[in-house]
């Protein structure tokens, strides 16, 4: 089985980077020293808190070995030409029925977080627009329906 390429920018994988760290260096740590406290209090079978911290180790392993797996297959894009747009690329945009005018970085779908204008090359807007050029019109096809906007600059 072929492993899928992550799409990350330089600051996404730090980030993941540095998630990964604190879980084994600081969160495993706690959470061993809270299951075996829970064991010290006797019997396994009626134990709340042996079995909180056996779930809490779960998901702490779990969340561990996908960032492993995210970091492993992880393409960090550089972006160089500021021509066209591709991952990694900063936007302004403005939409053409309203005349508003919006920045965005454009980055891989695990590092999207539209509340911070980072939109996934995947996302209707951000596939319309990989490849534009400033001045381009790009129509976006959303669900919603479509509307057109224009390249004002890239960065």
């Amino acid at each position: 089985m072929k492993n899928q390429e992550i799409l990350l920018t330089a600051e996404g994988y730090l980030e993941l980077e540095t998630e990964l760290n604190d879980l084994k260096i600081n969160k495993r740590p706690e959470v061993i020293k809270a299951l075996k406290e829970a064991r010290a209090l006797g019997d396994l079978s009626e134990n709340a808190d042996y079995d909180a911290a056996r779930d809490e180790q779960a998901k702490l392993e779990g969340r561990i070995k996908e960032l492993e797996y995210k970091l492993e297959n992880a393409k960090i894009i550089q972006k160089n030409d500021t021509n066209t747009i591709g991952v990694g690329s900063t936007v302004v945009i403005k939409y053409l029925e309203d005349d508003e005018q919006e920045e965005y970085k454009i980055v891989g779908s695990l590092e999207a977080d539209p509340f911070s204008n980072k939109i996934s090359n995947e996302s209707p807007i951000g596939a319309a627009i990989i490849g534009k050029k400033v001045n381009d019109i790009v129509d976006v096809e959303t669900p919603n329906g479509s509307f057109e906007i224009a390249i004002v600059s890239i960065s």
